[in-house]
């Protein structure tokens, strides 16, 4: 596959990234420039449709082993996302596919249709040995295209078929749909949910997340779930210096009273692509701040856009990552959220029987 062309001019409406350039492994790179045949009459931006691609995939449970993560077995359903959130991690594997971590991880997408099957298919291997399954630790599981695909809704059906523990994280109020799964199971200790809030401020939402729920559904979505006993985290995530850290203690306040548990964060990240694809979006939406952002976040990364070391690369270091979490400490220590994610069962695991199973010749 190749890449889009490079798209000039004004930002896209409902889009992140504001360049489509060619992945570090294609041989020909493109660049977005201004050529002088722009139309100055016509201000509005041109277009770009999501595509939906199936995936051929074998299995669907992901492991990995970094001391980093939370969890390590996982699943997406989705790869690409169009939430377009501009400082994704997720981006640079986007150029695995011969695709951009620009403007393609958010128009390009794929989904795995066969995934809630494979699940059971995995789930019911003799040998298979239970641990929590986290959702969603790549793309959001609740993107605009599962309200028509519902390949997440067949996964959490897997789920609850077999009576298996899972995590789950995601920005979107869809989730509140699958409410009739998760508060049954909830109730069982057999899932607990993260929705992340970046921000209360609606109009960086809208710049910085365009097609996520904006923040108030959002908070909606915890009150929601913490209602129904659906045990909630709030993530905060990224926590960028200069941008929306100052906001840390309202969106813990306002998460607290919404019924939100626990609470985590992750310092700004910005691996491969994402440092150039974060500094011409801050160019372009904050020009005024823009500077003194990078400028903080070096100061959190040895003097670099971004350091991946184990250990550092979810916080950084330093005085400004220092203080950064402190007050996070202090802060889930004033507002109630300084208790751990809750244990979840394993105990509960059973293969469901299926049809032509020895144990049919038994019943009546």
């Amino acid at each position: 596959m190749s890449p889009n062309p490079p798209v000039s001019g004004p930002a896209l409406r409902g889009r992140g990234a504001r360049s489509n350039r060619s992945g570090r492994f294609e041989s020909a790179q493109r660049e977005d420039f201004d050529d002088g045949w722009n139309n100055d009459d016509d201000p509005r931006p041109a277009r770009i449709d999501d595509t939906l691609t199936p995936m051929r995939s074998k299995t669907v449970i992901a492991h990995n082993d970094s001391p980093d993560v939370g969890f390590s077995a996982s699943i997406n359903p989705y790869r690409g996302c169009s939430h377009g959130c501009v400082y994704c991690y997720a981006r640079p594997a986007h150029t695995y596919l011969g695709l951009s971590a620009g403007l393609d991880f958010e128009t390009k997408l794929f989904f795995k249709p066969e995934a809630g099957r494979l699940l059971a298919s995995e789930l019911s291997r003799p040998r298979y040995k239970p641990q929590v399954i986290h959702i969603g630790g790549d793309t959001d599981p609740y993107q605009p295209a599962e309200r028509r695909l519902r390949i997440t809704r067949g996964i959490l059906e897997t789920l609850q078929r077999f009576q298996h523990p899972f995590s789950i994280i995601t920005k979107s109020a869809l989730i509140l749909r699958d409410l009739d799964i998760l508060a049954p199971m909830a109730a069982s200790s057999l899932v607990r949910v993260a929705v992340s809030i970046t921000t209360l401020d609606r109009k960086l939402a809208r710049s910085m997340e365009p097609r996520a729920a904006t923040p108030e559904r959002r908070l909606e979505a915890v009150r929601h779930l913490s209602s129904a006993g659906v045990p909630v985290a709030v993530m905060f995530a990224p926590a960028i210096p200069g941008l929306n850290d100052h906001e840390m203690e309202d969106v813990l306040r306002r998460s607290a009273e919404a019924g939100a548990r626990t609470a985590g964060y992750v310092a700004l990240r910005l691996p491969l692509e994402i440092a150039d694809l974060f500094q011409e979006w801050l160019a372009t939406d904050h020009p005024g701040r823009a500077r003194k952002v990078m400028s903080l976040v070096r100061q959190m990364r040895g003097g670099k856009d971004y350091a991946s070391e184990f250990g550092k690369r979810m916080k950084g270091e330093g005085p400004i990552a220092d203080l950064m979490a402190q007050r996070f400490v202090a802060a889930k220590r004033r507002y109630g959220l300084d208790f751990p994610s809750p244990s979840l069962d394993l105990s509960r695991f059973r293969v469901p029987p299926q049809a032509g199973d020895q144990i049919d010749l038994f019943r009546v």
